[in-house]
């Protein structure tokens, strides 16, 4: 039975306006950002009309229907004005939109989101696939805060400070003014003079920016420990866990990680790069030295226009999966594609996902790099993320733990590997296909000890707020925790540039601790990989079929169901690292057969 009032009862402490308001509800519109033109009041007697209905057994499903119909169209035209003042950081009015929405309708929203989760929280109902759901439902509810809602909107605009920034920068190269990104395709070539002076240039043009970084740095720090006060937490950290419903496992679990890479990926790192170094007859390698090839061959130019990064990649999805292929060409009839960089544009790459629409949208900035592809790979399995779960029915199922979803986006980085080649309708010869192969694999070695960085760096800021308040002392931490994870490179005469490495991850800025969730998940894709090596078919429709569970499964099951496990230990980790280096050397003797 019910716990919740009669409807009646419960509208006897509305007044007259929002009674008038449930009682000539506008239908909500079918394209969410249609939302964005609407008033407050009209929104709002959406929620009203939500919570005064009764909610029952015979009653839950048409009334979580259509909390799914008004949540998903909130969400959606707020994410719609996010991806647009990305794709064009110095439209002030795009700004102006977004945060207007944010403050005006989003923001407002939340607060009866809170009753909402708390009305059906307190009716004792249990619908069909909603076990996950309702223990996230129980932790948002329980972590939320009236008196945080203007502070997660400040966070959000500050976390656009850090994006006008970065987006702004450019340099002078060769006569031209061009963006940092079309810049680091120059630490690509052989001529290793010129990659010094293209990182020199780059670095100095964040130097330039570090004042205005670490401004925005000291605003964050400070909303944050605001927030998790609020929150009655003793700190960012304890607030952040439970924001990102990392509910199967602890912050003692990521110390595991990183000792277990320190342990087991810190020396296999080590051999990469003394291979590179030794190839390079160098005495030492120096941080230009890394992304070019160890054998002074010509920069991989896979593709000269992004209609030929979209055909190609086509090819590869198709070859991976048919099905996998038709969603990526829905994607690209549709315009969810936005891939080539400019100036002015937010930087990095993602996916975002569209939730009325049931459609995702992918960022990007390709500037021609075998990088692009990578990335385009990676963006490709989150799409395909969401169309799997597409026919979920209701919002909150839709809640996926980020260390699985960064696990449909790395296990198709690996899935689609053995299609890169042009025999397939992909970028490149065979060598070549091997080449940049052997890049991504030794990449992904390197990675983790970045990765341990970035959230060592993380569990101690949030740990030490006042020290963490100070730059100065974050430079000194960064570079402290630098050299134990990361060896290998000479950083000397560099010392600030390395000290303020911190400020070149956007993440500790955007979405703080949502690192971790790279390095597991890395780990989870190379048990997928492992088993596509046996079968692909298989292994590529379990990847689905986990997929399309959504966030109606733990995240250990999730794991579980796409044929990996969810670990921490080096003894995974070495697992891991030994199937990449025995990899390795099998492409290297097919990249100089």
């Amino acid at each position: 039975m019910s716990k919740t009032a009669p409807r009646a009862d419960r509208e006897e402490g509305l007044d007259l306006t929002k009674r008038k308001n449930i009682e000539s509800l506008r239908a909500l519109p079918d394209s969410a950002i249609d939302l964005a033109d609407w008033e407050w009041q009209e929104v709002e007697a959406h929620y009203l009309d939500l919570e005064g209905r009764t909610l029952d057994a015979g009653t839950v499903d048409e009334w979580l229907t259509a909390w799914s119909r008004l949540k998903e169209r909130v969400q959606e035209a707020l994410d719609r004005l996010s991806v647009a003042k990305t794709l064009d950081t110095a439209d002030e009015k795009r700004e102006d939109r977004y945060n207007a929405y944010l403050e005006q309708i989003f923001t407002p929203s939340e607060e009866h989101e809170q009753k909402l989760k708390e009305m059906l929280l307190d009716s004792g109902l249990e619908p069909g696939g909603f076990e996950i759901p309702l223990r996230n439902l129980r932790t948002q509810a329980q972590l939320f805060r009236g008196a945080n809602l203007p502070l997660l909107e400040n966070e959000m605009k500050l976390g656009s400070e850090y994006n006008k920034i970065i987006g702004a920068q450019s340099v002078e190269w060769e006569g031209k003014t061009i963006t940092l990104p079309l810049l680091y395709r120059e630490l690509e070539k052989a001529d290793r003079s010129g990659r010094e002076k293209a990182w020199r240039l780059a670095m100095g043009r964040y130097q330039a920016d570090r004042s205005a970084i670490n401004e925005v740095w000291v605003s964050l720090l400070r909303l944050r420990k605001e927030i998790a006060a609020n929150a009655d937490l003793p700190d960012y950290r304890a607030y952040r866990w439970q924001q990102l419903l990392r509910l199967e496992y602890t912050p003692d679990d990521c110390m595991e990680f990183h000792g277990a890479i320190e342990s087991v990926v810190v020396p296999a790192a080590a051999r990469i790069l003394e291979r590179r170094r030794a190839a390079l007859q160098l005495e030492g390698l120096r941080p230009w030295d890394l992304e070019a090839d160890k054998f002074g061959r010509k920069e991989l130019e896979p593709f000269s226009s992004v209609e030929e990064l979209i055909l190609k990649t086509s090819n590869i999805f198709h070859a991976v999966d048919p099905v996998i292929g038709d969603y990526f060409d829905t994607m690209e009839s549709e315009g969810l594609l936005d891939l080539d960089n400019r100036a002015g544009k937010a930087p990095g790459g993602y996916a975002e996902y569209f939730l009325a629409a049931r459609r995702p949208f992918i960022f990007m900035n390709a500037v021609g790099t075998a990088g692009d592809v990578e990335t385009l790979l990676h963006e490709g399995g989150h799409a395909f993320h969401v169309f799997e779960c597409a026919n979920l029915p209701y919002v909150q199922q839709l809640t996926i733990p980020a260390e699985f979803a960064e696990v449909a986006s790395m296990s198709m980085e690996l899935l689609a590997a053995p299609y890169l080649s042009m025999d397939n309708g992909g970028f490149y010869s065979e060598a070549d296909a091997a080449r940049t192969r052997i890049k991504h694999l030794e990449d992904i070695v390197l990675f983790w000890p970045y990765m341990a960085v970035v959230d060592a760096f993380q569990h101690w800021v949030y740990r030490n707020g006042e020290a963490a308040e100070d730059p100065d002392v974050c430079d000194a931490k960064w570079a402290q925790l630098w050299d134990r994870f990361m060896t290998g490179v000479d950083w000397s005469g560099l010392e600030q540039e390395k000290e303020t490495g911190w400020h070149r991850k956007l993440h500790i800025f955007l979405d703080p601790f949502y690192y971790v969730d790279y390095g597991l998940a890395r780990l989870a894709a190379i048990q997928v990989w492992r088993n596509a090596m046996d079968d692909q078919e298989k292994a590529v429709s379990q990847y689905r079929r986990a997929l399309a569970l959504g966030g109606t499964a733990s995240l250990t099951e999730l794991y579980q169901r796409a044929g990996a496990k969810l670990a921490f230990d080096a003894e995974t980790l070495r697992a891991s690292v030994s199937l990449i280096e025995s990899t390795l050397e099998e492409l290297e003797a097919q990249n100089h057969s």
